[in-house]
């Protein structure tokens, strides 16, 4: 079974010793966003001017992505209208977080370890189990961005969400922020996608921007 993008991204942003989650909020609205974005390169659910809309629910026999497609479409249609990409994602990206780490460790990548901070609060970690699929998705992630690799939409899309959710530490920790910033900024702003495609990602990114200013201003108030 392919390994889908909310948990490539999932498996950038747990440390493989500790298994400690690095970035974790957006890290979260970034597994959201890989969520619907494999849904939308399935054909189930677009997303247009910020707003989604299911379009088939016909399972993709992809565990993780017919369980959110299920919860999405009772919510749409509570919903009486198609609601903002931003109000799922921030309905969504905790439940997704949880749905995305139990996959990897049905598939053996990760495994749960149970710690206790200050001795008293039970807290989960999810070490490195099996590292074989983070490697290539390094190395593939490595020979688009900086040895100018062919790409296709699926790896593009991602280093989109990775882009939007500013998670470029977590994907290229070896690589000034800086100039892997301005090197996806140029792969994503290209004819890499069919057009439907491309607004999604951008009104996605648009969406994560909203949500973790909103984040931030919240925790800082």
């Amino acid at each position: 079974m392919a390994v889908t993008l909310a948990e490539e991204i999932m498996l950038l942003s747990l440390d493989d010793e500790s298994g400690a989650a690095k970035e974790r909020q957006s890290a979260a609205w970034a597994v959201a966003g890989g969520i619907l974005l494999d849904l939308v390169l399935a054909g189930r659910v677009s997303v247009d001017d910020g707003r989604l809309r299911v379009l088939d629910t016909t399972p993709t026999e992809v565990p993780l992505l017919d369980e959110r497609l299920g919860k999405l479409v009772v919510w749409c249609g509570k919903k009486g209208k198609a609601p903002k990409v931003t109000e799922w994602l921030t309905k969504d990206h905790a439940k997704a977080v949880k749905a995305t780490v139990a996959g990897l460790c049905e598939r053996g990548l990760v495994r749960e370890e149970q710690h206790r901070v200050l001795g008293l609060f039970p807290v989960s970690r999810y070490p490195e189990a099996d590292g074989s699929v983070e490697r290539e998705l390094r190395a593939r992630l490595g020979a688009v961005v900086v040895e100018g690799a062919t790409h296709h939409a699926r790896t593009t899309g991602l280093l989109a969400l990775i882009h939007g959710a500013k998670l470029h530490r977590l994907a290229f920790p070896d690589v000034p922020r800086k100039e892997i910033a301005a090197r996806l900024e140029e792969i994503t702003a290209g004819e890499w996608a069919a057009e439907g495609v491309r607004r999604a990602i951008r009104d996605m990114q648009a969406a994560m921007i909203v949500v973790t200013a909103a984040t931030i201003a919240t925790v800082a108030g």
